[in-house]
Protein backbone atom coordinates (compact mmCIF):
# COMPACT_ATOMS: atom_id res chain seq x y z
CA UNK A 1 0.00 0.00 0.00
CA UNK A 2 1.51 3.31 -1.39
CA UNK A 3 0.79 6.17 1.23
CA UNK A 4 1.39 9.89 -0.20
CA UNK A 5 3.98 12.00 1.88
CA UNK A 6 1.37 14.33 2.40
CA UNK A 7 -0.76 11.74 4.25
CA UNK A 8 2.13 10.57 6.08
CA UNK A 9 3.19 13.74 7.16
CA UNK A 10 -0.61 14.68 8.35
CA UNK A 11 -0.20 11.46 10.51
CA UNK A 12 3.30 12.26 11.91
CA UNK A 13 1.71 15.40 13.53
CA UNK A 14 -1.53 13.56 14.58
CA UNK A 15 -0.15 10.52 16.43
CA UNK A 16 3.47 11.84 17.70
CA UNK A 17 6.59 9.39 16.91
CA UNK A 18 5.38 6.26 18.87
CA UNK A 19 2.02 6.16 17.87
CA UNK A 20 2.79 6.81 14.10
CA UNK A 21 4.99 3.59 14.07
CA UNK A 22 2.81 1.40 15.26
CA UNK A 23 0.14 2.81 12.88
CA UNK A 24 2.75 2.00 9.86
CA UNK A 25 2.98 -1.77 11.50
CA UNK A 26 -0.58 -1.68 11.36
CA UNK A 27 -1.29 -1.60 8.14
CA UNK A 28 0.83 -4.51 7.41
CA UNK A 29 -1.36 -6.79 9.22
CA UNK A 30 -4.71 -8.55 7.90
CA UNK A 31 -8.18 -7.03 8.53
CA UNK A 32 -10.20 -8.76 10.97
CA UNK A 33 -13.50 -9.73 10.57
CA UNK A 34 -16.74 -9.64 12.33
CA UNK A 35 -20.02 -10.57 12.66
CA UNK A 36 -23.62 -9.39 15.10
CA UNK A 37 -25.96 -11.49 15.93
CA UNK A 38 -29.28 -10.94 15.90
CA UNK A 39 -31.26 -10.32 19.43
CA UNK A 40 -34.72 -10.34 17.41
CA UNK A 41 -34.26 -13.78 17.29
CA UNK A 42 -31.25 -15.43 18.79
CA UNK A 43 -32.16 -16.03 22.55
CA UNK A 44 -29.18 -16.63 24.89
CA UNK A 45 -29.57 -20.02 24.90
CA UNK A 46 -29.20 -20.44 20.97
CA UNK A 47 -25.83 -17.81 21.00
CA UNK A 48 -23.39 -21.39 21.15
CA UNK A 49 -25.16 -23.26 18.69
CA UNK A 50 -25.58 -20.34 16.64
CA UNK A 51 -21.55 -19.19 16.76
CA UNK A 52 -20.31 -22.76 15.82
CA UNK A 53 -22.54 -22.70 12.88
CA UNK A 54 -21.03 -19.43 11.89
CA UNK A 55 -17.77 -20.07 12.47
CA UNK A 56 -17.18 -16.75 15.21
CA UNK A 57 -15.39 -16.86 18.58
CA UNK A 58 -14.25 -14.13 21.07
CA UNK A 59 -16.86 -11.52 21.70
CA UNK A 60 -15.89 -8.08 20.48
CA UNK A 61 -15.74 -5.71 23.61
CA UNK A 62 -17.54 -2.29 22.78
CA UNK A 63 -20.85 -4.68 20.97
CA UNK A 64 -23.03 -5.07 24.14
CA UNK A 65 -22.69 -8.83 24.24
CA UNK A 66 -23.73 -9.14 20.48
CA UNK A 67 -20.43 -9.09 18.33
CA UNK A 68 -17.91 -11.39 18.19
CA UNK A 69 -14.35 -12.33 15.69
CA UNK A 70 -14.94 -14.66 12.90
CA UNK A 71 -12.46 -17.42 12.27
CA UNK A 72 -11.08 -18.01 8.90
CA UNK A 73 -11.75 -21.38 8.59
CA UNK A 74 -15.79 -20.83 7.17
CA UNK A 75 -17.30 -18.61 4.73
CA UNK A 76 -20.51 -17.55 7.42
CA UNK A 77 -22.30 -15.79 4.57
CA UNK A 78 -22.81 -19.51 3.06
CA UNK A 79 -24.40 -21.01 5.60
CA UNK A 80 -28.19 -21.11 6.06
CA UNK A 81 -28.17 -19.17 9.41
CA UNK A 82 -26.97 -16.58 7.71
CA UNK A 83 -30.41 -16.64 5.43
CA UNK A 84 -32.44 -16.64 8.26
CA UNK A 85 -31.10 -13.78 9.56
CA UNK A 86 -29.49 -14.76 12.45
CA UNK A 87 -26.53 -12.41 12.25
CA UNK A 88 -25.51 -9.38 10.21
CA UNK A 89 -21.39 -9.44 8.97
CA UNK A 90 -19.81 -6.54 10.26
CA UNK A 91 -16.46 -4.76 10.69
CA UNK A 92 -15.92 -5.06 14.50
CA UNK A 93 -15.30 -0.83 15.09
CA UNK A 94 -18.36 -0.33 13.40
CA UNK A 95 -20.60 -1.94 15.80
CA UNK A 96 -19.56 0.59 17.84
CA UNK A 97 -21.96 3.78 17.07
CA UNK A 98 -25.27 2.01 17.52
CA UNK A 99 -24.22 0.20 20.81
CA UNK A 100 -23.40 3.82 21.90
CA UNK A 101 -26.62 5.54 20.13
CA UNK A 102 -28.73 3.27 22.80
CA UNK A 103 -31.83 3.39 21.21
CA UNK A 104 -34.66 2.10 23.62
CA UNK A 105 -37.95 0.02 23.03
CA UNK A 106 -40.80 2.66 21.40
CA UNK A 107 -38.49 5.13 20.51
CA UNK A 108 -38.36 6.91 17.45
CA UNK A 109 -34.94 6.45 15.79
CA UNK A 110 -33.30 7.52 12.42
CA UNK A 111 -30.39 6.37 11.02
CA UNK A 112 -29.55 9.34 8.11
CA UNK A 113 -27.11 7.59 6.19
CA UNK A 114 -27.88 4.08 6.43
CA UNK A 115 -26.37 1.83 3.85
CA UNK A 116 -25.39 -1.01 3.56
CA UNK A 117 -27.58 -1.36 6.93
CA UNK A 118 -25.00 -3.19 9.65
CA UNK A 119 -25.96 -0.09 12.27
CA UNK A 120 -29.68 0.02 10.91
CA UNK A 121 -29.92 -3.98 11.96
CA UNK A 122 -28.26 -3.09 15.05
CA UNK A 123 -31.21 -0.16 16.08
CA UNK A 124 -33.98 -2.01 14.93
CA UNK A 125 -33.23 -5.03 17.30
CA UNK A 126 -32.61 -2.55 20.12
CA UNK A 127 -36.16 -1.72 19.54
CA UNK A 128 -37.37 -5.22 19.96
CA UNK A 129 -40.39 -4.25 18.06
CA UNK A 130 -41.91 -0.92 19.53
CA UNK A 131 -40.83 2.23 18.36
CA UNK A 132 -39.74 2.84 14.71
CA UNK A 133 -36.93 2.90 12.93
CA UNK A 134 -36.54 5.72 9.96
CA UNK A 135 -33.41 3.90 7.55
CA UNK A 136 -32.38 6.29 4.94
CA UNK A 137 -29.44 7.02 2.30
CA UNK A 138 -29.80 9.21 -0.52
CA UNK A 139 -28.59 6.88 -3.14
CA UNK A 140 -31.72 4.70 -4.24
CA UNK A 141 -29.19 1.75 -5.48
CA UNK A 142 -27.31 1.36 -2.40
CA UNK A 143 -30.70 1.71 -0.29
CA UNK A 144 -31.70 -2.06 -1.81
CA UNK A 145 -29.40 -3.22 -0.40
CA UNK A 146 -30.64 -1.63 3.02
CA UNK A 147 -33.95 -2.79 2.75
CA UNK A 148 -32.74 -6.51 1.90
CA UNK A 149 -30.40 -6.64 5.45
CA UNK A 150 -33.38 -5.03 7.43
CA UNK A 151 -35.72 -7.80 5.83
CA UNK A 152 -33.45 -10.01 6.58
CA UNK A 153 -33.03 -9.28 10.42
CA UNK A 154 -36.36 -9.26 10.65
CA UNK A 155 -37.72 -5.67 11.15
CA UNK A 156 -41.20 -5.08 11.27
CA UNK A 157 -41.14 -1.55 12.23
CA UNK A 158 -38.88 -0.07 10.04
CA UNK A 159 -39.01 2.44 6.82
CA UNK A 160 -36.43 2.63 4.33
CA UNK A 161 -36.14 6.08 1.93
CA UNK A 162 -33.69 7.40 -0.27
CA UNK A 163 -33.85 11.09 0.35
CA UNK A 164 -32.12 14.20 0.51
CA UNK A 165 -31.88 14.84 4.36
CA UNK A 166 -32.55 18.61 3.61
CA UNK A 167 -35.87 17.41 2.38
CA UNK A 168 -36.57 15.11 5.80
CA UNK A 169 -35.24 17.72 7.76
CA UNK A 170 -38.52 19.93 6.15
CA UNK A 171 -41.20 17.07 6.85
CA UNK A 172 -39.63 15.56 10.67
CA UNK A 173 -38.28 18.94 12.37
CA UNK A 174 -38.40 17.89 15.90
CA UNK A 175 -39.94 14.28 15.18
CA UNK A 176 -36.87 11.85 16.45
CA UNK A 177 -35.75 10.34 20.03
CA UNK A 178 -32.30 9.08 18.59
CA UNK A 179 -30.51 9.67 15.08
CA UNK A 180 -27.07 8.17 13.99
CA UNK A 181 -25.06 9.92 11.41
CA UNK A 182 -22.95 8.08 10.30
CA UNK A 183 -21.39 10.11 8.05
CA UNK A 184 -19.33 9.95 4.29
CA UNK A 185 -16.01 10.63 4.90
CA UNK A 186 -12.13 10.51 3.70
CA UNK A 187 -11.91 6.59 4.95
CA UNK A 188 -8.55 6.68 6.81
CA UNK A 189 -9.31 4.27 9.12
CA UNK A 190 -10.29 1.86 6.41
CA UNK A 191 -7.38 2.10 4.20
CA UNK A 192 -6.30 -1.68 5.13
CA UNK A 193 -9.69 -2.98 4.41
CA UNK A 194 -10.32 -1.35 1.48
CA UNK A 195 -7.07 0.17 -0.21
CA UNK A 196 -9.37 1.44 -3.10
CA UNK A 197 -9.87 4.39 -0.12
CA UNK A 198 -6.95 5.54 -0.66
CA UNK A 199 -7.06 6.26 -4.33
CA UNK A 200 -10.15 8.43 -3.25
CA UNK A 201 -8.32 10.28 -1.11
CA UNK A 202 -6.09 11.48 -2.76
CA UNK A 203 -8.14 12.83 -5.24
CA UNK A 204 -10.85 14.35 -2.98
CA UNK A 205 -9.59 14.30 0.74
CA UNK A 206 -10.97 15.40 4.35
CA UNK A 207 -11.69 18.79 2.41
CA UNK A 208 -13.83 17.59 0.13
CA UNK A 209 -15.85 15.71 2.71
CA UNK A 210 -16.34 18.57 5.89
CA UNK A 211 -18.86 20.74 4.14
CA UNK A 212 -20.99 17.55 3.59
CA UNK A 213 -20.76 16.22 7.03
CA UNK A 214 -21.74 19.81 8.65
CA UNK A 215 -24.71 19.87 6.27
CA UNK A 216 -26.11 15.86 7.45
CA UNK A 217 -25.24 17.27 11.34
CA UNK A 218 -27.29 20.34 10.93
CA UNK A 219 -30.13 18.64 9.25
CA UNK A 220 -29.72 16.21 12.09
CA UNK A 221 -30.32 18.51 14.57
CA UNK A 222 -33.50 19.88 13.56
CA UNK A 223 -34.87 16.51 13.19
CA UNK A 224 -33.78 15.96 17.12
CA UNK A 225 -36.84 16.53 19.71
CA UNK A 226 -35.84 18.04 23.17
CA UNK A 227 -34.16 15.50 25.33
CA UNK A 228 -33.23 13.37 22.23
CA UNK A 229 -29.17 11.91 21.52
CA UNK A 230 -27.83 12.16 18.08
CA UNK A 231 -24.48 10.38 17.49
CA UNK A 232 -21.85 10.85 15.16
CA UNK A 233 -19.65 8.91 13.67
CA UNK A 234 -16.91 8.40 10.62
CA UNK A 235 -14.41 5.89 9.81
CA UNK A 236 -11.46 8.33 9.32
CA UNK A 237 -9.05 10.04 11.93
CA UNK A 238 -8.70 13.72 10.33
CA UNK A 239 -9.61 16.19 12.90
CA UNK A 240 -11.54 18.22 10.62
CA UNK A 241 -14.16 14.94 9.97
CA UNK A 242 -14.34 14.15 13.60
CA UNK A 243 -13.80 16.56 16.72
CA UNK A 244 -13.61 20.04 14.60
CA UNK A 245 -17.36 18.28 12.66
CA UNK A 246 -18.71 18.22 16.38
CA UNK A 247 -17.31 21.68 18.09
CA UNK A 248 -18.87 23.01 14.76
CA UNK A 249 -22.30 21.98 15.76
CA UNK A 250 -21.73 22.67 18.94
CA UNK A 251 -21.29 26.36 17.85
CA UNK A 252 -24.33 26.57 15.41
CA UNK A 253 -26.79 24.69 17.69
CA UNK A 254 -26.23 25.81 21.25
CA UNK A 255 -29.26 23.99 22.11
CA UNK A 256 -27.19 21.00 21.97
CA UNK A 257 -24.50 19.76 24.52
CA UNK A 258 -21.66 17.27 24.17
CA UNK A 259 -22.01 13.53 26.45
CA UNK A 260 -19.14 12.47 27.21
CA UNK A 261 -18.28 8.60 26.11
CA UNK A 262 -15.74 6.56 28.51
CA UNK A 263 -12.64 5.28 27.20
CA UNK A 264 -12.69 1.37 27.01
CA UNK A 265 -11.26 -2.09 25.81
CA UNK A 266 -8.53 -0.64 24.04
CA UNK A 267 -10.95 2.27 23.12
CA UNK A 268 -9.48 6.07 23.62
CA UNK A 269 -10.47 9.34 24.23
CA UNK A 270 -10.31 11.80 21.33
CA UNK A 271 -8.88 14.82 20.85
CA UNK A 272 -11.78 17.01 22.54
CA UNK A 273 -11.57 14.28 25.57
CA UNK A 274 -15.50 13.70 25.13
CA UNK A 275 -15.58 11.90 21.95
CA UNK A 276 -13.63 8.04 21.17
CA UNK A 277 -10.67 6.93 18.45
CA UNK A 278 -10.48 3.54 17.65
CA UNK A 279 -7.29 2.82 16.55
CA UNK A 280 -6.24 -0.08 14.66
CA UNK A 281 -2.91 -0.23 16.40
CA UNK A 282 -4.72 -0.64 20.17
CA UNK A 283 -7.54 -2.71 19.15
CA UNK A 284 -8.84 -5.63 17.07
CA UNK A 285 -10.61 -3.21 14.44
CA UNK A 286 -10.34 -0.40 12.13
CA UNK A 287 -10.20 3.09 12.69
CA UNK A 288 -13.69 4.65 13.83
CA UNK A 289 -14.66 8.27 15.61
CA UNK A 290 -17.26 8.65 17.91
CA UNK A 291 -19.06 11.19 19.64
CA UNK A 292 -22.31 11.51 21.38
CA UNK A 293 -25.08 15.11 21.60
CA UNK A 294 -28.21 15.85 23.42
CA UNK A 295 -30.81 17.67 23.06
CA UNK A 296 -31.60 20.28 26.06
CA UNK A 297 -35.70 20.26 26.97
CA UNK A 298 -38.00 17.54 27.71
CA UNK A 299 -39.96 15.42 24.95
CA UNK A 300 -43.72 16.42 24.31
CA UNK A 301 -46.29 13.20 25.15
CA UNK A 302 -47.37 11.46 22.59
CA UNK A 303 -51.11 10.16 22.05
CA UNK A 304 -51.71 6.50 22.56
CA UNK A 305 -53.98 5.44 19.37
CA UNK A 306 -54.56 1.49 20.80
CA UNK A 307 -58.26 2.11 20.34
CA UNK A 308 -58.61 3.32 17.18
CA UNK A 309 -56.06 1.04 15.75
CA UNK A 310 -57.41 -2.07 16.58
CA UNK A 311 -60.99 -0.36 14.76
CA UNK A 312 -59.21 0.77 11.97
CA UNK A 313 -57.38 -3.07 11.30
CA UNK A 314 -60.81 -5.18 11.85
CA UNK A 315 -62.27 -2.78 9.03
CA UNK A 316 -59.42 -3.88 6.80
CA UNK A 317 -59.55 -7.44 7.50
CA UNK A 318 -63.37 -7.27 6.15
CA UNK A 319 -62.11 -5.15 3.45
CA UNK A 320 -59.76 -8.16 2.50
CA UNK A 321 -60.51 -11.23 2.92
CA UNK A 322 -57.49 -13.10 0.72
CA UNK A 323 -55.20 -11.79 3.44
CA UNK A 324 -57.90 -12.28 6.13
CA UNK A 325 -57.86 -16.31 5.22
CA UNK A 326 -54.30 -16.23 5.08
CA UNK A 327 -54.09 -14.21 8.45
CA UNK A 328 -55.61 -17.25 9.94
CA UNK A 329 -52.74 -19.02 9.89
CA UNK A 330 -50.45 -16.07 11.66
CA UNK A 331 -50.87 -16.78 15.02
CA UNK A 332 -48.89 -13.32 16.18
CA UNK A 333 -51.05 -10.57 17.20
CA UNK A 334 -50.64 -8.48 14.39
CA UNK A 335 -53.49 -6.13 14.72
CA UNK A 336 -51.83 -5.31 18.08
CA UNK A 337 -48.34 -4.20 16.68
CA UNK A 338 -49.41 -1.83 14.11
CA UNK A 339 -51.83 -0.31 11.23
CA UNK A 340 -52.89 -2.10 8.18
CA UNK A 341 -52.48 -0.37 5.06
CA UNK A 342 -52.99 -0.99 1.46
CA UNK A 343 -51.25 0.56 -2.05
CA UNK A 344 -51.62 -0.87 -5.21
CA UNK A 345 -52.60 -4.03 -4.27
CA UNK A 346 -49.74 -4.08 -1.55
CA UNK A 347 -50.90 -4.75 1.78
CA UNK A 348 -47.83 -3.36 4.88
CA UNK A 349 -48.48 -3.08 8.62
CA UNK A 350 -47.14 0.35 9.83
CA UNK A 351 -45.42 0.86 13.34
CA UNK A 352 -46.94 4.48 13.08
CA UNK A 353 -50.32 6.19 11.82
CA UNK A 354 -50.42 6.41 8.07
CA UNK A 355 -51.07 10.33 8.87
CA UNK A 356 -47.30 10.36 9.93
CA UNK A 357 -46.10 9.85 7.08
CA UNK A 358 -45.55 12.75 4.94
CA UNK A 359 -45.22 12.21 0.90
CA UNK A 360 -41.53 10.41 0.58
CA UNK A 361 -40.26 8.04 -1.42
CA UNK A 362 -40.36 4.58 0.61
CA UNK A 363 -38.57 1.49 -1.09
CA UNK A 364 -40.59 -0.29 1.87
CA UNK A 365 -42.69 1.13 3.98
CA UNK A 366 -43.28 -0.73 7.84
CA UNK A 367 -43.52 -4.50 7.04
CA UNK A 368 -44.43 -5.72 3.49
CA UNK A 369 -47.09 -8.32 4.23
CA UNK A 370 -47.87 -9.35 0.70
CA UNK A 371 -49.51 -9.04 -2.37
CA UNK A 372 -53.41 -9.23 -3.48
CA UNK A 373 -54.03 -10.56 -6.96
CA UNK A 374 -56.45 -12.12 -9.17
CA UNK A 375 -58.24 -13.09 -5.69
CA UNK A 376 -55.57 -14.44 -4.35
CA UNK A 377 -52.92 -13.05 -1.38
CA UNK A 378 -49.45 -13.94 -1.52
CA UNK A 379 -47.37 -13.16 1.16
CA UNK A 380 -43.89 -11.64 1.35
CA UNK A 381 -40.32 -12.93 2.26
CA UNK A 382 -40.02 -10.07 4.74
CA UNK A 383 -43.31 -11.69 6.90
CA UNK A 384 -41.49 -15.01 6.66
CA UNK A 385 -38.71 -13.54 7.96
CA UNK A 386 -40.41 -11.19 10.39
CA UNK A 387 -42.32 -13.93 11.70
CA UNK A 388 -41.25 -16.47 14.89
CA UNK A 389 -41.85 -20.65 14.09
CA UNK A 390 -44.45 -21.04 16.88
CA UNK A 391 -46.25 -17.96 14.96
CA UNK A 392 -47.67 -20.13 11.76
CA UNK A 393 -49.68 -22.44 12.03
CA UNK A 394 -47.72 -24.78 9.23
CA UNK A 395 -44.15 -25.60 9.40
CA UNK A 396 -41.63 -27.67 7.68
CA UNK A 397 -38.80 -28.19 9.26
CA UNK A 398 -35.22 -28.50 7.79
CA UNK A 399 -31.77 -28.89 10.06
CA UNK A 400 -28.95 -26.64 8.75
CA UNK A 401 -26.83 -30.13 7.95
CA UNK A 402 -30.00 -30.95 5.81
CA UNK A 403 -29.42 -30.80 1.73
CA UNK A 404 -32.74 -29.22 1.55
CA UNK A 405 -32.10 -26.49 3.04
CA UNK A 406 -29.11 -25.93 0.43
CA UNK A 407 -31.65 -27.00 -2.28
CA UNK A 408 -34.85 -24.76 -0.70
CA UNK A 409 -32.18 -21.48 -0.80
CA UNK A 410 -31.65 -22.27 -3.99
CA UNK A 411 -35.01 -22.04 -4.88
CA UNK A 412 -35.54 -25.76 -6.25
CA UNK A 413 -38.86 -27.82 -5.38
CA UNK A 414 -37.82 -30.36 -1.93
CA UNK A 415 -40.12 -32.90 -0.94
CA UNK A 416 -42.01 -32.45 1.65
CA UNK A 417 -41.38 -34.65 5.10
CA UNK A 418 -43.89 -32.73 7.35
CA UNK A 419 -46.88 -34.40 7.08
CA UNK A 420 -50.78 -32.46 7.34
CA UNK A 421 -52.82 -30.73 4.50
CA UNK A 422 -51.73 -29.20 1.69
CA UNK A 423 -51.56 -25.52 1.82
CA UNK A 424 -49.30 -22.92 2.91
CA UNK A 425 -45.65 -23.70 5.03
CA UNK A 426 -42.93 -21.77 6.74
CA UNK A 427 -39.79 -23.75 5.92
CA UNK A 428 -37.80 -23.07 8.81
CA UNK A 429 -34.09 -24.53 9.68
CA UNK A 430 -33.39 -25.47 13.00
CA UNK A 431 -36.32 -23.79 13.95
CA UNK A 432 -35.66 -20.77 12.56
CA UNK A 433 -37.41 -19.21 9.56
CA UNK A 434 -36.05 -19.22 6.07
CA UNK A 435 -39.14 -18.07 4.08
CA UNK A 436 -42.13 -19.41 2.78
CA UNK A 437 -43.60 -22.66 0.48
CA UNK A 438 -46.83 -24.35 -0.30
CA UNK A 439 -47.42 -28.15 -0.07
CA UNK A 440 -48.98 -30.02 -2.71
CA UNK A 441 -48.80 -33.76 -1.90
CA UNK A 442 -45.14 -34.64 -1.64
CA UNK A 443 -43.75 -31.74 -2.74
CA UNK A 444 -43.20 -28.11 -1.17
CA UNK A 445 -43.23 -25.46 -4.04
CA UNK A 446 -40.67 -22.97 -3.67
CA UNK A 447 -41.62 -19.57 -2.77
CA UNK A 448 -37.96 -18.59 -1.78
CA UNK A 449 -37.84 -14.70 -3.11
CA UNK A 450 -35.98 -15.42 -6.66
CA UNK A 451 -33.14 -12.20 -5.76
CA UNK A 452 -31.91 -13.47 -2.58
CA UNK A 453 -31.72 -17.63 -4.01
CA UNK A 454 -28.38 -18.27 -3.65
CA UNK A 455 -26.31 -19.43 -6.69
Amino acid sequence: MKLSERYLEKMRGLLGPEEYGAYLESLKKEPVRGLRLNPLKVSEADKEAVLAGAGAGEPVPWSAGQGYYCTDREAPSRHPYYAAGLYYLQEPSAMAPGALLDAKPGERVLDLCAAPGGKSTQLVAALKGRGVLFSNDISASRAKGLLKNLELFGAGNAFVSAEDPERLRSLFPGYFDRILVDAPCSGEGMFRREPAMVRDWEERGPEYYQPIQRKLLSAAAAMLRPGGRLLYSTCTFDPGEDEEAVAWLLNEEPSLSQVPLKAQAGVCSGLDGASLRFYPWRLRGEGHFAALLQKAGEPEKREAEEEKRLSLNEEFLKRHREFAAFRSLILAPLEERGFYWEKAGQLYLLPVSPKELPGLRFLRTGLFLGSEERGRFEPSQALSMYLKKEEFAGTEELSSSDIRAVKYLKGETIPAEGGGENGWRLVCVDGWPLGFAKKNGASLKNRYYPGWRWK
